[in-house]
């Protein structure tokens, strides 16, 4: 059972790892040097401990404790209970989802583990914004997608932000990096993927017609400003196009991964 620590002191130095979440830069070099990352709220907190992720800590409003006592007790990390007008003051923002957990990351898995099996993937090339991250972990997920693979730039999907967006859709999504960004679609075209650029390249062709038929597919998605790199787009085997209407010409990168997913579910 984990043990309960009231604390009334803010600048208590065990909350170091719940401190100032809204600074994005801070966060980022204080996770990936302590190897750890955060949950927040209830059904995030458990979803990350159920896909096997070990709890660090545990943070929370004393109204909490009662309704996650069930994963608190199967834990011997401490769960840090103050009172929300304390925790605003540690996290720089108000926990209205009232818990948060700070939790171990895991080694990623290698490609061909993440791929076993797998049918249909998504691939990601240098998104930046975690909020667009975690929507597509989330559209592909419901959408019936097996795995996710990310460029070496790519944002962390273990970002607070994309986690909590993606509902902890990461945690039940075989993912990792792409160890090799230049040759990474022959790659997956060589282990049997048609893989599909989202472009709007001009010999682009309607994306019903680029999934139909396909055994396994790998759409490729790009990044939020000027979409896929050159390298990717032209090493794709087919690039693919969402018609739209006139004076439209496409649909930010969350909201076109989800039609896509939706296309390529019933192919």
């Amino acid at each position: 059972m984990a043990d309960l620590v009231h604390i009334d002191d803010p600048a208590d130095p065990r909350l170091v790892d719940y401190r100032d979440l809204r600074d994005v830069q801070l966060r980022k070099s204080l996770e990936v040097e302590n190897g750890l990352f955060l949950a927040e709220g209830e059904k995030v907190v458990r979803r990350a401990v159920a896909a096997g992720f070990t709890p660090r800590s545990f943070l929370m409003a004393p109204r909490w404790v009662e309704s996650l006592g069930d994963v608190l007790s199967t834990s011997d990390a401490p769960c840090f209970v103050l009172e929300e007008k304390l925790a605003e003051e540690v996290t720089g923002f108000h926990v209205h989802r009232g818990a948060l957990a700070s939790l171990e990351r895991l080694p990623l898995p290698g490609v061909d583990e993440v791929l076993q099996g797998a049918r249909s993937i998504l691939v990601v090339e240098d998104l930046v914004d975690h909020t667009n991250v975690g929507a597509i972990f989330r559209s592909g997920a419901a959408l019936g997608f097996d795995a996710v693979l990310l460029s070496p730039r790519c944002a962390d999907p273990l970002y607070r932000r994309a986690i909590k967006v993606g509902m902890g859709a990461v945690f039940s999504t075989p993912w990792t990096r792409l160890p090799d960004w230049h040759d990474a679609l022959p790659m997956l075209s060589e282990r049997g993927f048609t893989t599909i650029a989202l472009t709007l390249a001009d010999d682009a062709m309607v994306i019903e017609d680029a999934v139909a038929g396909q055994e396994k597919v790998a759409l490729v998605l790009g990044s939020e400003g000027h979409g896929l790199s050159e390298r990717w787009e032209r090493s794709a085997d087919r690039r693919a196009i969402i018609p739209m209407r006139e004076g439209i010409d496409s649909l930010n990168v969350a909201a076109a991964t989800a039609v896509a997913c939706y296309i390529t579910a019933r192919r």
